[in-house]
């Protein structure tokens, strides 16, 4: 059974609202997971999972956890491509898929925009979420649930 998992440490909580909504709707299991406490709404299948602080305690509970198929939304590049190596599909805040195809080329635009800013070069970060970034999101989401929901 397809499950979502949320890289929830910096999942923004507009992100979190709609997978609310969409989990709801479709019945199907969502877990967040943290190394802070999540509220969640009540509900038998959203589920907030804490983990211990430390470097990438958090990313790796998820890869422990999903399965092929799964769905994980991140905003973590280097997480994106572990779940992908596991045949599961990993989602963007801004409503992109990461895929086999396109997480190389991702990986390495994170690790030179890293290398400028180990250089001292400012480089910014991304733009806050808007409301086109939303609907993109939400209409990715509902996308793909719809599609392997049937499955």
């Amino acid at each position: 059974m397809l499950h979502i998992w949320v890289d929830a440490d910096a999942c923004p909580n507009v992100i979190k609202d709609i997978l609310f909504r969409a989990a709801e709707r479709t019945r199907t299991p969502l877990t967040l997971v943290a190394n802070q406490y999540i509220r969640t709404p009540p509900s038998k299948l959203i589920k907030a999972v804490q983990v211990a602080s430390g470097f990438d305690v958090a990313d790796n509970h998820i890869v422990q956890q999903a399965q092929e198929g799964d769905l994980v939304i991140t905003a973590d590049i280097p997480l994106a491509a572990e779940v992908i190596e596991k045949k599961a599909h990993a989602l963007n805040p801004r409503g992109e898929f990461y895929t086999p195809e396109n997480i190389r080329q991702r990986l390495n635009m994170r690790d030179f925009m890293e290398q400028l800013r180990s250089s001292g070069v400012q480089t910014g970060g991304p733009a806050p979420l808007g409301k086109n970034d939303l609907k993109v999101f939400a209409d990715a989401l509902d996308r793909f649930l719809t599609r392997h929901k049937k499955k």
